[in-house]
């Protein structure tokens, strides 16, 4: 298996080192964390032994125990801790959103093709069994398609902290945080992979008293239909997301934790499309990115990063055309 460093002792962090366990993809040799008796916590739960601390970022890049890093730290500290990892030969699998800027994303893209390195932003979802069936319905079904509505809202943990006068991360533009870099990073990779990349990109957000957006609707303008967007952190929406084929409409419970789907034809009749879903939803992500380093699988690894480098540019384009400005926008 490949060997594997972590940054971030979080509940997502342990969901993906649990998937690895399962698929067999990558083995955990070495955590960092800001402190000692956090990363030993973290190791203790997952039930592990024999796992190297590092509460020093550059004497964790410089280790030659792992060659690929998971980084799931806040948005905003994606970007220089990935760089470092790829300055120092590591592979990259880093949270969505991969950077807050596409200058950032850019740097990031050549300087792992100059060093033969791969650079994954892990949108879990698109690599999931029910996403893929969705794809193909969209694929088989492309000249009918007119159109969709994709809705990711969740009342955010942190939300409650935020009006009692705390700055979370996630709501903090330092951080680049907000519900587009968020949520609403699901529903663009949902439009990019299924249908291209739009001609025009408008986001009208609800600004919080931080300046980053609790909520928000965003369209992604195409030549012959539009998808429009409805993603929030502020609130909870039990809205289905829809895909529209003229008459027949394909409908999901989600616009990113997808568990069923279903197809509506002009009568009103619904009936469920057979689907497959993993307890752990990073499973087929995991053994993806695995099998893309051990087969050195350029086309799909390519073909990944530019949905990536289209989603940046329209989170940018989107937060730019509404005025939400980010610490890392002053970074020249």
């Amino acid at each position: 298996m490949i060997k594997l460093g972590i940054i971030g002792t979080n509940w997502i962090t342990e969901q993906f080192v649990n998937a690895c366990d399962i698929t067999k993809s990558f083995e955990l040799t070495h955590v960092y964390s800001r402190t000692t008796q956090k990363a030993q916590q973290f190791i203790d739960d997952l039930k592990k032994t024999e796992i190297r601390v590092s509460t020093d970022l550059n004497e964790f890049f410089k280790s030659d125990d792992f060659d690929t890093v998971y980084i799931a730290s806040p948005n905003g500290l994606h970007f220089g801790q990935a760089k470092l990892a790829l300055e120092n030969g590591k592979n990259v699998i880093v949270e969505k959103p991969s950077t807050s800027t596409v200058r950032e994303f850019t740097i990031l893209d050549d300087l792992a093709h100059e060093n033969k390195l791969f650079l994954f932003e892990a949108a879990r979802h698109i690599h999931e069994p029910i996403f893929k069936k969705i794809q193909e319905y969209v694929d088989d079904n492309r000249s009918e398609l007119s159109g969709a509505t994709i809705s990711y809202m969740k009342y955010s943990s942190r939300y409650d902290a935020f009006k009692a006068g705390k700055l979370p991360n996630i709501f903090n533009p330092k951080f680049s945080g907000g519900a587009l870099y968020d949520l609403g990073v699901y529903t663009i990779y949902d439009a990019v992979v299924l249908f291209g990349q739009p001609d025009k990109v408008g986001y009208t957000p609800e600004v919080l008293s931080s300046g980053i957006d609790g909520s928000g609707s965003l369209t992604l303008k195409y030549p012959d239909f539009d998808v429009n967007m409805l993603i929030g952190k502020t609130k909870n929406s039990y809205l289905q997301s829809e895909i529209y084929f003229n008459k027949k409409t394909l409908l999901m419970d989600s616009g990113g934790d997808i568990t069923h789907i279903k197809l509506a034809d002009e009568n009103k009749n619904i009936t469920t499309i057979p689907t497959q879903k993993s307890d752990n939803p990073m499973d087929s992500e995991a053994s993806e990115f695995a099998r893309i380093i051990n087969e050195n699988d350029q086309e799909t690894y390519e073909k990944l990063l530019k949905y990536a480098r289209i989603v940046n540019r329209i989170l940018e384009q989107a937060r730019t055309s509404a005025g939400l400005v980010f610490g890392a926008d002053e970074e020249k």
